[in-house]
């Protein structure tokens, strides 16, 4: 997990050059894909709009069909959040409880979003929703906040999210002002809370894609720009994520490889039945008498580098060393496969692994003198280091505090293990965003934490890999979900 950095700030304020700041941004992501789907979620304090405001996208965008809308009625007005709030006890409350995935399209990307909950106890639900994103819109309620001040006090809610986003590697973070129509004054309003958004990011080392006006309720600035609006001429909501890239993979690093399935051989004249028509037909797992490769297929998402025939791995806990024979994508074809994509890894050689267990590529052996017979050559650092004490911070999402001392299981990969509370370094406040000394971390606070494992694992920091530096706390008792922790 990554710590709060004192990365540049480069929130877009508009101005006579808003167009063109914009521009900077974005441009550098052309490497990107953009035909993939763009996955975003939408957060911040309760009843900032964030359900209205996907609602209006949906609307806006033709993504939903007229029964659906006639069915979100209220006193004869169509009420955008029901088409997001599905749960009953949502629609009875008025309330985003759960996060809700949609998805829509424009002739220029795809798009999935998430609605994420804003009230506090369901900050783990936002959590959720963050970890697999690729942009997040923070939306921010011109009514709730004292705007004709210059530099306005921000909710607890938007600071938290924000920050929160910020540690989970959120590539992109867009400032959506939203209901500047019931404001008096929105070009004033939007001025004073564009100010203090970039005060805020800066003292916290968020980069901010943009800051744009917008009125779901009334679709200003949403899909459609509204010209001169707020004195904002840059482009409209939907227009600046069409251009936000997606998560880059973490594919130039060396290989790391959870092994969530083993698939146990097949009959030697079964043919795959999900092969590609025309395609060749990928190699089975040998038979019993064969000695090229191993009988079994190592199934898994590849979390970082590229899984490659003949590549050296070596097997985590074990220690034992193989060669990778063959890859099989999802669709069972040879190949190579990077990091984020689905592979099934086969050995040259029988070795015992199971779920949890890591296939990681090792390091070149190091000659220990000038004869290169090896007897002083030190054994080769692993660039995946198993480590047992970790320094990480820690998202609080239990209703019981973290004390130090307890004990969690800790999930990593699709591994567990027991981890103690060694101590809580301090406390992250989020108003201030000063580091304090802290004996606990109550609900949905923030801390720098380290754990004692009860056993190694190979991890690496949340700044360098999304995947290996990313873990969770479950609580023993109860089995609820406790704390998101990310290694520093």
């Amino acid at each position: 997990m990554t710590t709060i950095n004192s990365v540049a700030s480069s929130a877009y304020v508009p101005s006579a050059s808003g167009l063109k700041d914009l521009n900077i941004v974005t441009t550098s992501s052309h490497n990107h894909d953009h035909d993939a789907a763009l996955r975003f979620i939408t957060c911040g304090s309760v009843d900032d709009g964030k359900s209205t405001l996907i609602g209006r996208l949906l609307v806006d965008t033709k993504a939903v069909l007229q029964d659906h809308l006639a069915g979100v009625q209220r006193q004869g007005e169509t009420d955008l959040a029901l088409l997001t709030d599905g749960l009953s006890a949502e629609r009875e409350q008025g309330i985003t409880i759960d996060v809700a995935y949609r998805y829509f399209a424009t002739e220029a990307r795809k798009f999935i979003i998430g609605d994420a909950p804003g009230h506090e106890q369901y900050t783990r639900n936002m959590v959720t929703a963050a970890s697999s994103a690729d942009a997040a819109v923070v939306l921010v309620d011109a009514t709730k906040l004292d705007w004709q001040n210059p530099l306005p006090t921000l909710l607890p809610q938007t600071r938290r999210h924000s920050l929160l986003v910020h540690l989970l590697r959120v590539p992109s973070l867009v400032f959506a002002v939203n209901k500047l129509d019931a404001v008096a004054d929105p070009a004033l309003a939007f001025a004073h809370i564009s100010a203090a958004l970039a005060a805020f990011a800066q003292e916290a080392g968020i980069t901010v894609r943009a800051t744009v006006p917008v009125s779901a309720l009334k679709g200003w600035n949403v899909v459609d720009g509204r010209a001169g609006w707020c004195d904002y001429i840059g482009p409209s909501l939907l227009h600046i994520l069409e251009q936000l890239p997606n998560t880059a993979p973490d594919s130039n690093l060396p290989l790391a490889f959870p092994v969530q399935w083993v698939e146990k051989p097949a009959a030697p004249s079964a043919a795959p039945s999900s092969a590609l028509p025309g395609a060749p037909a990928a190699q089975p797992p040998s038979a019993s008498a064969d000695t090229p490769q191993g009988r079994r297929v190592f199934w898994g998402r590849v979390a970082a580098g590229a899984a490659q025939p003949g590549d050296e791995v070596q097997v985590f806990p074990s220690g034992q060393r193989a060669r990778v024979a063959q890859v099989l994508d999802r669709t069972r074809q040879p190949g190579s496969v990077a990091a984020g994509h689905s592979a099934g890894i086969v050995l040259d050689r029988e070795i015992d692994i199971s779920r949890g267990d890591w296939l990681l590529a090792t390091a070149p052996q190091v000659q220990g003198n000038e004869q290169g017979d090896g007897f002083d050559a030190p054994e080769p650092a692993s660039p995946w280091p198993a480590q047992t004490l970790l320094n990480c911070t820690v998202a609080w999402l239990d209703e019981q505090p973290l004390v130090a001392g307890r004990v969690y299981q800790l999930l990593h990969g699709h591994r567990w293990v027991k981890a103690r509370v060694q101590r809580i370094v301090h406390g992250l406040d989020i108003h201030t965003l000063a580091e304090h000394p802290a004996s606990e971390l109550a609900p949905n606070a923030i801390g720098h934490v380290e754990l004692q494992l009860q056993s190694p694992l190979p991890v690496a920091p949340y700044t360098r890999s999304r995947q290996l530096g990313a873990m969770i706390l479950v609580d023993t008792a109860s089995n609820r979900t406790a704390g998101a922790v990310l290694l520093r």
